[in-house]
Parts: structure tokens; sequence; C-alpha cells
């Protein structure tokens, strides 16, 4: 049966005309929800850490934050400025770094002297609101020695110095 089927002729014409219409398919509603699938949410908030001891000298402080979610950060914004108790102390120059990690070490600062910092996380979707203001103070600079006043005797010794700081210091240690 098979060799006397393949031994017919097959018409491949179609009865019917089949009728093409130019048809433009609207896939916005498709693509929003696919993006909506791949996209991944802003960061929130970074957490901003209290100064750590021993995270300052007089012109470098160690700035820590972290994040209490699973956000995917690609980078970080830190700014800062110096406190200042002048009724015009938003006026301050405000300083910002992009870093990767999540801490940072700014230099060249001033020394015994008050900065307030904050940080933002930011990815493919955008920035995160600012942590919260965190105050960290640099060292004191080490006090000048006033040579030409030192005074000894066999059980005594006096050592005058002074401070090359603008604000006050809490104390001084004296070693011998």
């Amino acid at each position: 049966r098979l060799q006397e089927f393949l031994k017919q002729e097959v018409n491949l014409e179609l009865s019917t005309l089949p009728d093409f219409e130019e048809r433009v398919i609207d896939f916005s509603e498709v693509e929003q929800l696919m993006n909506s699938i791949n996209a991944i949410p802003a960061p929130c908030a970074p957490v901003i850490n209290p100064q750590a001891p021993n995270a300052a000298t007089g012109t470098s402080l160690r700035v820590c934050w972290g994040l209490f979610s699973d956000d995917t950060v690609e980078s970080y914004q830190l700014c800062y400025k110096p406190v200042s108790n002048e009724r015009h102390s938003d006026e301050q120059a405000e300083h910002t770094l992009k870093v990767k990690e999540t801490y940072c070490t700014i230099t060249d600062l001033l020394p015994n002297t008050q900065y307030e910092f904050w940080v933002s996380a930011l990815n493919a979707s955008g920035i995160s609101p600012p942590s919260e203001r965190a105050v960290y103070v640099t060292a004191p600079s080490p006090p000048i020695i006033k040579s030409k006043r030192i005074r000894s005797c066999e059980n005594a010794a006096l050592v005058c110095w002074e401070s090359g700081d603008i604000n006050p210091v809490d104390s001084y240690t004296v070693e011998l």
C-alpha cells in the first residue's frame, strides 16, 4: 500500500488562502512583569557603629557600619562633616566618599575634633535612606613640653606643658 501511495501525485496547493493580518502584539505588561521578577530592591538603611576604642589618631578616624538585612549592595556612600556649635553649622563642608567595604579610615582630619558621620547603601535599583548619624572624635595632639620650665630635685620633678588643641582635653597621663 505504501508503494501505491508514493506513486500518486500530491497536490500541495491549499484549498483556501489564509488571511494573515499584520498584528502588533503589546508585550509591555509582560516585560514589566519580567523586570519586576528579576529586579532587586533598593537596600535598607545601614547601621553605623559607635566609635570603637583605639579607632582614632590625631588626624584620622576608622568608621564602621553594617547591614541588618540580606540586601544586595554594590557600594556605600559615606558622608561626614565637622561638628560645630555655631548657628551656621549646616553650612560647613560635607565630604562624601564612595566605599566598597563596611568600614573606612578617613585621614587629614583635625586633632581633638568631633565629626558627624552617616552612610547610605547603593545598588542597581537605587540608594538606601541614610543611617542614623554618629559622632566620632579624633585624638588630641600630643602636648608640647616646655623644656625651659622643667625643674627637678632629688625627690621631685616639675614638668610643664601646653596643649596645642583648640578644644579642651579631658586629662593627661604622665609616664616616667
